[in-house]
């Protein structure tokens, strides 16, 4: 049976270090939902996208109009996460707070990420954090 540690580090892999959304995708169940509740509607950041394949075409269409254009690069050394496990094995909490190294300085974002899994996949992720840029 996959951890959570495993598969948070594969999909942190996937999304944040490499922006794979392929990759990323394919962490999902075929009917999986990401969902960003506090991300506004109609912003850069899709609120939820419903099925691995919505998920790697919306995610890749979001990775291309965010490329890092900004300079700033995740501080892999900096950064902390700490990663919460419940009552239910398919469910787990992480806390995460990366720090982004940059020309304007260091900045941290901080957010939590509740993962719910089915067969080892990702069924629903919900990703709580306020984007810098209003979406």
């Amino acid at each position: 049976m996959t951890t959570p540690q495993e598969i948070f580090e594969r999909y942190v892999w996937a999304g944040a270090m490499t922006r794979n959304a392929a990759a990323l995708a394919e962490m999902f169940t075929v009917d999986g939902v990401f969902e960003a509740p506090l991300a506004p509607a109609g912003g850069a950041f899709p609120r939820r996208l419903e099925g691995r394949e919505e998920i790697r075409r919306e995610m890749a269409a979001y990775y291309e109009r965010s490329a890092p254009d900004t300079g700033r690069t995740v501080n892999v050394d900096k950064s902390r996460y700490v990663l919460h496990t419940t009552a239910d094995p398919g469910v787990f909490v992480a806390e995460i707070d990366t720090v982004l190294d940059g020309p304007a300085g260091v900045t941290t974002v901080s957010l939590v990420q509740v993962f719910r899994l089915r067969d080892g996949k990702i069924a629903l992720l919900r990703d709580y954090f306020a984007p810098e840029d209003g979406g």
